[in-house]
């Protein structure tokens, strides 16, 4: 399939959420060694005027990354358990990321599988600690730039309005009200908390 191009991402986060799902998201680590995703479920985060944002109070340097040019991986280990992988969005200079919350496994699930030491494939990609442990996706590729060799996204049918479904954000504690989760109404693979009914607290870190 057909790279995604730079152009794709020069978009408002808001939008990029919602253009991301359906697309494949792919990581080669080598010749015999690659995995693939299909999007299916997004949050979106902006640096301004959303406190549950990792950016919201400035750059540090966890989250400088954010800040650079769309296009390229901001990954965080959250709660010493989880590592999240988010595609950076905004213009230079300003800060937002789309964090990929779950996918359908579409290639590498043999590979998947053993990273996650389960055979049940709706559990290899139904959150976003489970997605990058079945990617083999670690703090080696925060700033990652999805136009290398490494890690790309891959076009895909382009997504109807009416297949996408959006809710608040879960598992974080604060700028509760923003619906800014998107997903896909009908894919078996978004997590478990479908209809936006938050998990049990501990599960995920507070927002990016």
């Amino acid at each position: 399939m057909k790279r995604l191009e730079r152009n794709f991402y020069d978009a408002p986060t808001l939008i990029l959420a919602e253009r991301l799902l359906g697309k494949i998201f792919v990581h080669c680590e080598g010749p015999g060694s690659i995995t693939k995703g299909r999007i299916v479920e997004t949050e979106a985060y902006l640096g301004e005027g959303d406190e549950a944002c990792h950016a919201w109070r400035g750059m540090t340097e966890r989250n400088r990354v954010m800040f650079e040019k769309p296009g390229q991986l901001y990954i965080y280990f959250s709660y010493g358990c989880h590592f999240m992988a988010n595609v950076v969005s905004e213009p230079e200079g300003m800060a937002g990321a789309v964090l990929l919350r779950a996918m359908e496994p579409i290639e590498g699930i043999g590979l998947m599988q053993a990273r996650r030491k389960t055979t049940e494939e709706r559990s290899l990609m139904s959150g976003p600690g489970k997605l990058t442990q079945a990617l083999g996706i670690g703090m080696a590729l925060y700033g990652e730039s999805l136009f290398g060799n490494i890690c790309w996204i891959e076009e895909a049918p382009d997504i109807v309005p009416e297949m996408i479904g959006t809710t608040r954000r879960i598992g974080i504690s604060r700028s509760t009200e923003l619906p800014w989760r998107k997903f896909l109404k009908e894919s078996p693979h978004v997590s478990r908390t479908r209809a936006g009914i938050p998990e049990k607290k501990g599960k995920k870190a507070v927002g990016k």
